[in-house]
């Protein structure tokens, strides 16, 4: 099988799995407890939020355990617009992930105003255009660092520039779930005040993430209890996912995206210039407008839905969208933002590669997408 569906879900490295079955058969203690043993335990998620914050640049921040990037998403916004006094504005795109646009829907019924940030026809922020948008009730700024559809990287810091000149108070959320550990970012030199993580995007266990913040970010904690975290997440620690997804940072730092980047360049040579397949989105090489492990492709007069159906068949896997939709059948609301078409929307599927991949996979892959479709195109649609 040929998995490439990897901005679903990853699989998890060796040493990670090793790791949390150590922790869970001999480090097995809760954090929170006395004795000498569970102070070990406490020291070691220590080391590991230091190595988070190490990976973005932000080591005096905090980091907020939580159970994966919606809740972080969550956490950080909620959390955030609950500290506000007054009615104020919130800035985003429709680009979006639901973690954070239905969470939007509860910061409107709270009162405050949510303004839409105009994209262009590659899937990124119209900085220019979005200008007219900032002012001085601007709370928050919110922006995904890559699209998980398109693999757009957002132009997160230019956006954070412009509004700096118009709303110096206002506070930035990043939701890096797609970007984090393959395109590099600067928390602390950007002006980030919070940055939501899940492990189980980057080889990681499932359930955990990270909520990273400044260590001035005002918010109020959504999560009532023992008073965990800081107080700004209670319950008991998850230590096998937490050093489970220190470990896989740690994996993911030394391997480096060089790969990655090169069996995108052998997908995306191997699909060029064949008739009827276009990629959507940015330049697909270009390192500063797209990520490095996801490629948009668009088949003209066969269903995204057909070419992923057929590739199944052939053992190779891809999604034709976001996870969290794929059980319902719907045009993206990502794609027809961009401006594509309801038949250029519908013909798209997602490849997305991991660490685990290889050349040969890309080769085997885009053999099969052209194969297919020179077969699946004669059957046009009505």
């Amino acid at each position: 099988m040929i998995y490439l569906d990897n901005s679903a879900t990853t699989q998890p490295f060796e040493r990670v799995i090793a790791k949390m079955d150590d922790v869970m058969r001999n480090e097995y203690y809760n954090v929170s407890a006395a004795y000498a043993v569970a102070m070990h335990q406490e020291q070691a998620v220590n080391l590991a939020r230091k190595n988070l914050l190490g990976s973005l640049g932000m080591p005096k921040g905090r980091a907020i355990m939580t159970a994966g990037g919606t809740e972080s998403d969550n956490l950080a916004i909620l959390g955030f617009a609950e500290t506000l006094h007054e009615p104020a504005v919130f800035l985003v795109s429709r680009l979006e992930h639901p973690a954070v646009l239905r969470t939007l829907e509860r910061v409107e019924r709270m009162g405050h105003e949510i303004r839409y940030l105009p994209v262009d026809r590659e899937g990124r922020i119209d900085v220019a255009a979005s200008e007219s948008l900032m002012d001085e009730r601007v709370a928050m700024l919110i922006c995904m660092q890559v699209n998980n559809e398109t693999g757009a990287v957002q132009p997160v810091g230019e956006l954070i520039a412009a509004l700096r000149k118009r709303a110096k108070r206002a506070r930035v959320h990043v939701d890096g779930v797609q970007g984090y550990m393959r395109v590099p970012i600067s928390l602390s030199k950007l002006g980030v005040d919070s940055y939501a993580i899940s492990a189980h995007k980057i080889h990681g266990p499932k359930g955990i993430g990270c909520l990273v913040t400044a260590p001035d970010f005002p918010m109020k904690t959504q999560m009532s209890g023992g008073g965990q975290e800081a107080g700004f997440r209670s319950g008991t620690l998850n230590s096998p996912g937490i050093l489970g997804m220190s470990e896989a940072v740690s994996e993911m730092t030394e391997r480096g995206t060089e790969a990655l980047w090169a069996r995108k360049q052998t997908l995306v040579s191997c699909l060029y210039g064949h008739k009827g397949i276009f990629f959507n989105g940015p330049d697909p090489l270009d390192m500063e407008k797209s990520a490095p492990h996801i490629l948009s492709v668009r088949f003209d007069g066969v269903r995204g839905e057909v070419m992923r159906n057929a590739l199944e068949g052939e053992n190779i896997l891809v999604s034709t969208g976001s996870a969290c939709g794929s059980h319902k059948q719907k045009v993206s609301a990502t794609l027809t933002e961009m401006g594509l078409g309801t038949e250029e929307a519908d013909g798209t599927i997602r490849v997305s590669q991991g660490m685990m991949n290889t050349e040969d996979e890309m080769r085997t892959a885009a053999e099969a997408m052209i194969r297919l479709y020179d077969v699946l195109s004669r059957y046009r649609r009505r």
